[in-house]
């Protein structure tokens, strides 16, 4: 073996066995059980990503892919790694290059809210951005090549560097603080898609363990995986999204429909709408992302009670909504983008005063 390959090999273990020291000083994440209307029979349950020590779901992601580099060769010493990213998974890899003393470039499109962009500087990241989000790719690989570096590609690999079958993931972390509740084994879990990889694991954990549950994946508007869902033999194509972190103008190689048992498109105004509805009914203050994921529950746990079944529907708050302060937070920038939140908070509060879910 040559010296400069045994280098590298003892500095990757070095790597991984800090990353898994990072991960072994991190308490699990929070599963808060949400208000519902009141005589309900379904019960709710909100897992509070937002409190990983980068503030969002895409924590695990990073962890994963940075190991999955690593145990691949391909991240070393010197290794610049780029990452295209609209934000939060780029966040969370920055914290992770600088756990291992690499540098790290994030490529994302120029409407990325500042306050990830302040984050992302925060943990020694540096930024590149592009003006259209199909961009990214091509800008993040070039990178890549001119500084001789890794492209982490979290659209590719998110589905492949998480373990599926357990292994303290998500879904096995789910099941687990369930597990003394009412009804420990959901009728539901409900997720969005960015890259598709969360989705992709739970849906292969339920399968894998043999458990009823079924995945919902909720989408926004123009994003390219419901059509890619709903008509899978039809190339689907689809916009920029409007919910920072979720829906892609394309469908991503990690988004894997044949796992995800129903899809809901979310208007968007409606997603806002969702996520202040929490904060006033439960004080938890989140991003919009999070608030796609509520408008599918409250449907679906509207039309289990209609049908006068019991048991628990799971979704995930996947990053705090402070981050969303000068956008999502403010009337002025909602309003500039044609938002309106306030008919779907209007919905919201009908659905909790009489239990139902209003008509069209």
């Amino acid at each position: 073996m040559n010296s400069h390959t045994s280098r590298d090999r003892s500095w990757a273990e070095d790597a991984i066995r800090r990353i898994e020291a990072e991960a072994a000083r991190s308490a699990d994440t929070h599963l808060f059980q949400i208000p519902v209307p009141t005589g309900w029979a379904v019960k709710v349950y909100l897992k509070d990503e937002s409190t990983h020590r980068t503030g969002s779901l895409k924590h695990r992601l990073a962890r994963s892919l940075f190991l999955f580099g690593l145990v691949n060769g391909w991240i070393r010493e010197d290794t610049t790694v780029v990452e295209a990213s609209s934000g939060s998974t780029a966040v969370s890899e920055a914290y992770f290059a600088q756990l291992l003393g690499v540098p790290f470039i994030a490529v994302m499109t120029r409407t990325t809210s500042a306050e990830k962009i302040a984050l992302i500087q925060q943990y020694g990241g540096s930024c590149h951005f592009v003006d259209d989000p199909s961009e990214v790719y091509a800008a993040a690989e070039d990178l890549a090549r001119s500084t001789g570096g890794h492209y982490m590609d979290q659209f590719t690999y998110a589905e492949r560097a998480t373990d599926w079958r357990g292994n303290n993931n998500i879904a096995e972390s789910i099941f687990s603080q369930l597990s003394l509740e009412e009804h420990p084994v959901p009728e539901w879990i409900v997720v969005g898609a960015g890259t598709g990889g969360t989705s992709a694991t739970l849906g292969r954990y339920i399968r894998y363990h043999r458990y009823p549950t079924r995945l919902a994946v909720v989408d926004p508007e123009r994003s390219a995986f419901f059509p890619a869902w709903q008509t899978p033999d039809v190339p689907a194509v689809g916009g920029p999204s409007r919910i920072e972190g979720i829906g892609r103008p394309r469908p991503e190689p990690s988004f894997i429909p044949a796992v995800i048992d129903h899809m809901i498109q979310v208007p968007d105004a409606a997603s806002v709408a969702a996520a202040r509805h929490l904060r006033s009914v439960a004080g938890l203050h989140a991003g919009p992302s999070t608030g796609t994921n509520l408008w599918g529950v409250w449907q679906l746990a509207a039309e289990m009670e209609a049908q006068g079944k019991a048991g628990s529907i799971v979704s995930l708050m996947c990053d705090p909504g402070d981050r969303y302060a000068a956008s999502y937070g403010d009337d002025d920038w909602l309003a500039s983008r044609g938002l309106d939140p306030a008919p779907a908070e209007a919905v919201l509060q009908e659905l909790f005063a009489t239990g139902k879910w209003p008509a069209p």
